[in-house]
């Protein structure tokens, strides 16, 4: 792996074509965001533009505020490395208005095909990037176990009450947006454990401007501040940070686990009954558990081709020099 790249030189020319590619990788990463259990960071990381996007995240800085307020636009853009961002976000934006309909209902009434494939998707991916790691010695095999016993502790983790205050909402914010960009680890998962996913989630809504706006003011200090710390670990501890992160996608298997049974139940402000705790359990328990159809041949099949499509996408993408 190259070093991560410093801001300068950061921006680089694209194609017609590559901007179509980046778009299409921004719009996986939005429809990944929007459910609980999959991470936008994982579809940058398999797609080979996280390296680019933190670094790209990182620029946003004290330099990048003075050319601003010199009205030195042309270098502001090149600094931040404006075009890359601009194309990725609209693709993340387009994704969040129009799949996330798409994904929430297939979360609804088909989520074991739903999981499968993301179930398929990021136990290749956890493949792929452990391909990454160019020696494994005992601190890198431990990283690696240490992010897989975060990333399932997540997801076995109960969600609580939680205030509603505004400075909550800002470390809610925070909090989930350096999730987002972790391999393995949801923002949208993280906001449940929090019991803050509804909430935002009707405030995005109805409109709240306060709640989004305090919400937003805390992505954004999250994502300036956590891109900083994995920029550094990738530079200066490069195995044993994807390590780490492999140990990240490993660990969230648990939570995208096709086939899972209610344990535990809530019920939302408007009155509807929701899962809080699930237990997984194989195909045939499912069915006689649930009474539902477990949908193996179609699960299986979907989950082998979420591990064909992250290998396809790793072999054939042309950013190589972006890789991780």
């Amino acid at each position: 792996m190259s070093q991560v790249k410093e801001s300068k030189g950061l921006m680089k020319r694209r194609t017609l074509k590559e901007y179509i590619l980046l778009f299409s990788k921004g719009v996986g990463m939005g429809a990944a965001d929007v459910v609980p259990g999959v991470s936008g960071g994982t579809i940058a990381f398999i797609t080979g533009i996280y390296e680019e996007l933190l670094g790209s995240i990182r620029s946003v800085d004290g330099e990048a505020i003075r050319l601003l307020s010199k009205f030195k636009l042309l270098d502001f853009w090149k600094h931040i490395n404006g075009t890359f961002l601009v194309v990725l976000l609209a693709g993340i934006g387009l994704s969040f208005a129009s799949l996330s309909r798409l994904i929430l209902y297939l979360l609804e009434y088909y989520p074991e095909m739903l999981w499968s494939f993301f179930f398929g998707l990021i136990m290749a991916s956890a493949v792929v990037v452990a391909k990454k790691i160019t020696r494994w010695t005992p601190g890198v095999i431990i990283a690696g176990i240490l992010g897989a016993a975060i990333a399932f502790y997540i997801t076995v983790a109960t969600p609580g009450q939680t205030p509603e205050a505004y400075w909550f909402i800002f470390l809610s914010g925070a909090i989930a947006i350096c999730a987002m960009i972790l391999p393995g680890i949801s923002g949208s998962f993280i906001l449940v454990l929090l019991a803050k996913y509804e909430y935002i989630m009707l405030a995005l809504k109805e409109l709240k401007l306060g709640i989004i706006i305090t919400f937003g003011l805390g992505c954004i200090t999250g994502i300036l501040s956590f891109s900083h710390v994995i920029n550094w670990m990738l530079k200066n501890y490069h195995n044993v940070t994807v390590a780490l992160l492999t140990g990240f996608m490993v660990g969230s298997l648990n939570k995208v686990w096709p086939w899972k049974v209610t344990v535990q139940t809530y019920t939302d402000r408007h009155g509807e009954v929701k899962p809080l705790v699930q237990d997984n359990v194989l195909p045939g328990a499912y069915e006689v558990l649930t009474g539902q159809e477990a949908y193996l041949v179609y699960g299986v099949v979907l989950a082998i081709f979420g591990f064909l499509l992250v290998y396809l996408i790793d072999y054939f993408t042309d950013d190589n020099t972006t890789k991780v």
